[in-house]
This record gives structure tokens, sequence and C-alpha cells, in this order.
């Protein structure tokens, strides 16, 4: 891993949420749900700077008193509900390097969501990107279900087809085509990447896998009470709740 790059990781928290009430602040673990990324990317020591993102200032002075480097006030059009990840990633790059007064070769966001990864999943798909010299790399984990196979849609007419045919018969998923979950887990960039395109699917874009009990993306009550306990059981285990 080329260590004379400059990395800033990125911890975008917004302070609304539709499935989980309050979900970014809410207690995980005697700590804030996101405080949990920041650690992480301390802990990675991948880092030259940890820089959180978020439309409230309450958010932002307890990412402060955990350790980030910056913290970035998010204008409120890119905090909405609907609001796509892109943009609010790439307006914290930029805010973080005018206040720094340099340039991050490598940019790698931790979606505050996902506190179940270990460290070698950041250091393993920041790898991959640079090793393999490409625009991102992005997290999944292998899919429990088909869209050859066992993954339905609802047509107009109400009947159900599968989502994608296959070109000749499937009859268990094993034999279908590999698919994975996206677990929005980890996202990397180099920067020109992050910077031209709105989309984490490009050309060259590449997948770093991730088991099932480190993908665990919180947007309901049965996710965060499923993430306390497997949280629960890695520090009963290992005295920590850091991979």
């Amino acid at each position: 891993m080329g260590d004379e790059m400059n990395r800033l990781c990125t911890i975008c928290v917004r302070a609304g949420s539709k499935g989980v009430a309050n979900k970014n602040v809410r207690m995980l673990n005697g700590k804030p749900l996101f405080v949990h990324s920041i650690l992480q990317a301390k802990k990675s020591g991948l880092f030259q700077a940890v820089a959180v993102s978020s439309d409230s200032t309450v958010i932002l002075k307890i990412a402060k008193q955990w350790g980030a480097n910056f913290v970035i006030q998010r204008p409120a059009e890119l905090a909405q509900d609907n609001s796509p990840k892109i943009p609010a990633v790439r307006h914290c790059l930029m805010e973080t390097e005018r206040m720094e007064q340099k340039t991050f070769d490598i940019i790698v966001d931790l979606d505050a969501t996902s506190p179940l990864r270990g460290l070698s999943d950041i250091a393993g798909a920041v790898e991959l990107l640079e090793t393999a010299r490409v625009s991102n790399v992005i997290t999944g984990t292998p899919a429990r279900r088909s869209p050859y196979f066992n993954l339905a849609e609802r047509k107009k007419n109400g009947t159900v087809k599968l989502c994608k045919t296959p070109r000749k018969p499937v009859y268990c998923r094993q034999d279908s085509p590999e698919c994975y979950d996206l677990n929005a887990s980890v996202y990397v960039w180099q920067r020109e990447a992050l910077l031209q395109s709105n989309t984490v699917f490009n050309e060259d874009t590449l997948l770093f896998v991730m088991p099932p009990e480190r993908s665990v993306d919180i947007d309901s009550e049965l996710d965060f009470a499923f993430v306390q306990f497997l949280m629960s059981k890695r520090v009963e285990s290992l005295g920590s709740d850091i991979l």
C-alpha cells in the first residue's frame, strides 16, 4: 500500500432518519453510533485526516470530542432524505482541502450506519484501489438471494417474474452468477474520480468482499438490534468493539 498517498477519511452524518429515530447519535456499546466509524478510521493509521460532515451542530461537536480532525457544516440541500451520497462526500473533501490547504489523493468514506466493519476491511478496500489503480472501490457481501433464481419483481399487471432471465435455466442458487449485496460500508475513490462522477458504478469499479457478519447496514430497528447483538458478542470474545 502506497504510504506516500495522502488519504482523507470522510464520515457523513445526517441529523434526521426515517427508519430509526436519531440513529446516528443513538448509543451503541457506550458510544454514539457514528463515533465507531471515527475510531475505526483513526485506529487504522491510514489517514492523514478524518473529517465528519453533518447538518447538525450537535453531531459536529460530538465528532470533535471523539477526535475528528475536521468538522464540516453540510448545506441543507445536501442533507435531505433523498440527497445522494456523492455530493456530500465531495463537499466534505473540498471544504477539508480548503481548511487544510492541501489536496488528498485518496478519499475513503465510512458509512456511519455500518459499525461492524473491521480495520482489515478498510485496509483491504484501500489496498485494492491503490494496487489495481482503478477509479473507485465499493464493498459488498455475497447475496442471499439471486436475481437469476429467487429474486422476483412485480410487473404492471400484478404478476411476477425473475428480476433477471438467465441464458439457461438455473435450478439452484449456487449455479447462478455470483451476486453481491452492497453493504454501504466502505467507499474508496481516487480524487479525480470522485470529482468527475456522480455514480459509484464506473467502468472500472471493483468490489471488495466482506463477510455477512461485518456487513449489516442499520436501516431499521431490527437492524439496530442485530448490530447490538453482534457487537456484544465481539466485545465478549475480544474485549473490544474494533476488529
